[in-house]
């Protein structure tokens, strides 16, 4: 499946996991000036509290999971009260000290797609405890085997999108309308075939024909439940995608516009500009 979620996962990676045991004896306090788009805190075997630049702390019980978007810096602290004592950047920090262990992954994830999904979270969303599965890190945690930090890395990965997914599915959260209609019979089949084949050159009635509905009755509950028409959707989704690759790839305009279902450069170019207000060679230059 090649939905926004999936296209997260695969376009994003760590920058770096880190997994630190340098927290073990009260007071400690940790300020995270890492300028990442979103990252990932966690801890294992104790509280703590996060603290935003600009907001109030947050408690952050065992093993709950934070995720903490926008490049502003943040604190995490044994008390909201204790001032920072070490400024993390990104560098590794010794896993070997006794005592909780505090998990954080900082990832880059810049580009229309990820805003997709990441642009209705909050500065801080908590997911509690036995959410997302931590399984995979606190196995990795227990030993030092060869490999390990690439296997940390990948389990981010996951543990990102399932506490994306957590997140979405609780009551509090302003989840994408496009997001809750996946779980509709119908129109999430019609959104999965918009998105594993953008370049195909749908038509309502083709969509409402593929998944038995009349082409009236399709329009209207897909707007209802995404909040906009379908064409409109699929036109939204092509020019994500054709954004992403204009600025991660050295492809073509004419080749990217194919690929998402676009005759031609020129047709791209009249309808990137007409959405984002430029043209897709300008969009490339702004990399």
């Amino acid at each position: 499946m090649d939905d926004a979620l999936s296209k997260l996962l695969q376009d994003v990676r760590p920058q770096g996991a880190l997994f630190s045991r340098a927290v073990s004896r009260a007071p400690w306090s940790l300020r995270f000036v890492n300028g990442a788009p979103v990252t990932l805190v966690t801890m294992v075997g104790a509280d703590a509290w996060l603290t935003p630049e600009a907001g109030e702390p947050v408690r952050l019980a065992a093993s709950d999971v934070a995720l903490v978007t926008g490049p502003a810096p943040f604190v995490v602290a044994d008390s909201p009260s204790t001032a920072p004592l070490l400024t993390v950047d990104g560098t590794w920090l010794d896993p070997r000290l006794p005592g909780p262990t505090l998990v954080t992954g900082t990832y880059e994830a810049r580009g229309s797609v990820s805003d997709r999904v990441l642009g209705t979270l909050p500065p801080v969303a908590i997911v509690p405890a036995g959410d997302p599965p931590m399984e995979i890190v606190l196995r990795e945690l227990a030993g030092d085997r060869p490999g390990q930090q690439a296997v940390l890395d990948r389990a981010l990965d996951v543990l990102l999108v399932d506490t994306l997914r957590a997140w979405f599915d609780r009551p509090e959260s302003q989840v994408p309308a496009w997001y809750r209609a996946y779980a509709d019979p119908v129109i999430g089949q019609g959104l999965r075939l918009v998105d594993e084949n953008p370049a195909h050159a749908w038509t309502v009635a083709e969509l409402a024909s593929k998944v038995g509905l009349s082409r009236a009755t399709f329009a209207k509950r897909f707007a209802d439940l995404v909040g906009q028409p379908p064409m409109a959707y699929v036109t939204e989704w092509r020019l994500c995608l054709a954004a992403d690759q204009l600025r991660r790839t050295d492809a073509t305009v004419d080749t990217i516009a194919r690929r998402v279902g676009y005759a031609n450069a020129y047709a791209l170019s009249v309808a990137f500009k007409r959405v984002y207000g430029t043209r897709p060679s300008e969009h490339r230059a702004a990399r």
